[in-house]
């Protein structure tokens, strides 16, 4: 999420010629990923009402898993790894399509989409800590004061949640969910070199519906009892967010440094805000949207590259 995750690296990788059609994939890949993350805050919204946090999500990743089958299928390209690297891309899909998701969906029964949203969005900054702690990496200024700026914003949120707005327990599992975005992003970029991007996403979501198995019994009774808008909800969130937009994210940032593309992904609070207000007619009270806005500018000030002379 940060460009202290690694040293500064080409967009291409080696042996593909700068003219190829990759530039132009690139971004392509990265804006796909972002509406259809955008969009996911809304549909964990609309069916979370009918879907309890551990049913919602093995429905969404085995719907998703069964999606990248097919689409590993048409690709032909399915190369399992083995040993250390097969046993950390089950670790990583265990937490970022297991664990994170059960946070979030637990965090949006009572947060709005928009919030939940801007609260996911810390991510870069805890991303920027970890390397600073453990990369070596330091702490300048302007990552301080962004970090200062953010957590004041997350403060403002966590105030306004207080008095009514939404419940405090539910920011702290937005914030948990930013924490393990950063951790799965991290892990993700480490294991790319080594295994195809498409791969590490069918396996990752493959081991994540594994470990969501204990909620099946619950997924089935809810199934039965909820509308059909709500079930439909639930295979969007499989095929789009989770099969499809994962896929481009992994093919993009095996393309290109974490911290270069994590900067897209700050279309998605702004994005998620629109189509609550838009599909669910929902906006964060004007206090959170302050808090919102402090936490974007204090991740986009500690995550901005210096500019060399």
């Amino acid at each position: 999420m940060n460009t202290a995750l690694a040293p500064e690296a080409p967009d291409l990788r080696p042996g593909e010629p700068s003219g190829s059609r990759t530039r132009y994939l690139v971004p392509l890949a990265a804006g796909v990923t972002v509406v259809l993350w955008a969009s996911a805050f809304i549909g964990i919204r609309a069916a979370g009402h009918d879907y309890s946090p551990g049913a919602l999500t093995l429905g969404r990743i085995a719907v998703g898993t069964l999606a990248l089958t097919v689409l590993a299928g048409v690709a032909g390209k399915l190369r399992v790894p083995r040993g250390r690297l097969l046993a950390g891309v089950i670790v990583w899909g265990v937490l970022w399509f297991g664990v994170y998701n059960i946070a979030l969906n637990a965090a949006e029964r009572t947060l709005d989409a928009g919030t939940a949203a801007l609260l996911v969005q810390l991510a870069p900054i805890l991303t920027a800590v970890v390397a600073g702690l453990a990369l070596g990496e330091g702490f300048p200024a302007r990552l301080l004061t962004g970090i200062g700026i953010a957590f004041t914003g997350v403060a403002v949120i966590a105030w306004a949640s207080s008095s009514g707005t939404s419940d405090v327990g539910a920011v702290l599992l937005g914030l948990t969910a930013a924490v393990l975005y950063s951790a799965g992003t991290l892990l993700q970029k480490r294991m790319l070199p080594r295994v195809d991007a498409l791969t590490m996403t069918w396996l990752g979501c493959l081991a994540g519906t594994v470990a969501a198995l204990p909620f099946a019994g619950t997924l089935v009774t809810e199934v039965v009892a909820a509308p059909v808008p709500a079930t439909l909800g639930v295979i969007y969130l499989g095929v789009f967010p989770t099969a499809i937009a994962f896929a481009t994210w992994g093919y993009a940032l095996s393309h290109t440094t974490a911290g270069r593309l994590s900067a897209t992904t700050y279309a998605v609070p702004p994005i998620a805000v629109l189509l609550s207000w838009w599909l669910l007619d929902e906006v964060p009270a004007p206090i959170v949207l302050v808090g919102g806005a402090l936490c974007l500018g204090g991740v986009i000030l500690a995550t901005r590259r210096p500019r060399t002379r």
